[in-house]
């Protein structure tokens, strides 16, 4: 044979493959690896969920979120990142083309506030005039101190506000008596509830805020859309499937997190026992009330400002049919 078909072969070869891994996407979810918003998706990866509804998905990045996370879809020509709500808002109000396509997590369930166990701290009311903890200015832990302090008919100031970086250095800011209060969030909280006392739960003290959403490109829009629509299916069979498997669905997350698998058990039983009004993982369906009142709370510590224009940022073609009705 000669020499040039051997060349012709092996160029069509070479392209059928960059083809090939060309097909394959990434995604992006704030926090993965750490916090429970995006354990979904190490289900929908573990049980081979995307390529089951059509979606070559060949790994999950993660990200600090906020602005973070848009970056980096926006960035790394990504098509779907999980972001959280603020966040989404300001980028599109700063001219960022983005789309809103799933709700995700529908409830901050996932936040607890602690104490040590001799505290003096019992109830809400014991909060004024204490060190309240918050990770960083403009972060959702910093907006639900303020939203928990209003439920308690407190200003801001009534507490002594406190910025203490992560999760982690609250944990250990309690610990050393920097902070009377830490604001935790699973599974962080679960990692150390046999050190602490709870005093409040948001998923008692306060209503269903929307916590992430489901982002989408502009271009992927346009562009993916079958993409788009294969992993928000994936997406909801492994929501369903974590709550009609919890103990599975924890085995696989703490596999995946690399954590304590009594640790992960212990967060998804609490976080899938949350029903009322809404669940903690949402299947993509939208709950545009709860979507208010996270940007509420944003308003208040001065991340967002203006309004969201739900009927131009948000597009339900992508969802599954059974989820295109909000709540």
């Amino acid at each position: 044979m000669p020499r040039f078909s051997f060349t012709c072969i092996a160029v069509a070869i070479l392209a059928a493959l960059a083809a090939g891994a060309s097909r394959a996407e990434q995604l992006v979810v704030s926090n993965y690896g750490i916090g429970a918003n995006g354990m979904p998706f190490a289900i929908a990866m573990e049980k081979g969920l995307f390529k089951q509804e059509g979606a070559d998905v060949d790994g999950i990045l993660s990200s600090n979120g906020g602005g973070t996370t848009v970056r980096i879809l926006l960035g790394g020509g990504l098509a779907y990142g999980e972001i959280d709500v603020a966040g989404t808002i300001a980028a599109i109000q700063q001219g960022a083309d983005l789309k809103i396509v799933s709700d995700n997590v529908l409830t901050t369930g996932e936040f607890v506030w602690a104490v040590m166990p001799d505290s003096p701290i019992r109830t809400l009311a014991d909060f004024r005039g204490r060190k309240l903890g918050f990770t960083n200015p403009r972060s959702s832990s910093q907006a639900l101190d303020v939203l928990l302090l209003a439920s308690g008919g407190m200003k801001p100031e009534d507490a002594d506000l406190t910025k203490v970086g992560g999760y982690g250095e609250q944990v250990a800011a309690l610990s050393s008596g920097a902070i009377d209060i830490a604001t935790l969030v699973d599974p962080v909280w679960t990692k150390n509830a046999s050190r602490f006392r709870a005093v409040a739960k948001s998923a008692d003290a306060l209503p269903p805020l929307c916590d992430t959403i489901g982002v989408a490109t502009g271009k992927a829009v346009a562009e993916k859309g079958d993409f788009l629509r294969a992993v928000l299916r994936a997406r909801r069979d492994a929501v369903r499937f974590l709550y009609g498997h919890p103990d599975e669905g924890a085995d696989i997350i703490a596999k995946v997190y690399q954590m304590d698998p009594a640790v992960v058990h212990a967060a998804v039983a609490r976080l899938t026992a949350i029903h009322d009004p809404r669940p903690y993982w949402g299947e993509g369906r939208f709950d545009i009330a709860g979507m208010d009142r996270m940007l509420a709370a944003q308003k208040s510590i001065g991340a967002l400002s203006g309004a969201a224009d739900w009927a131009t940022s948000i597009d339900r073609g992508f969802l599954p049919d059974d989820q295109k009705a909000d709540y």
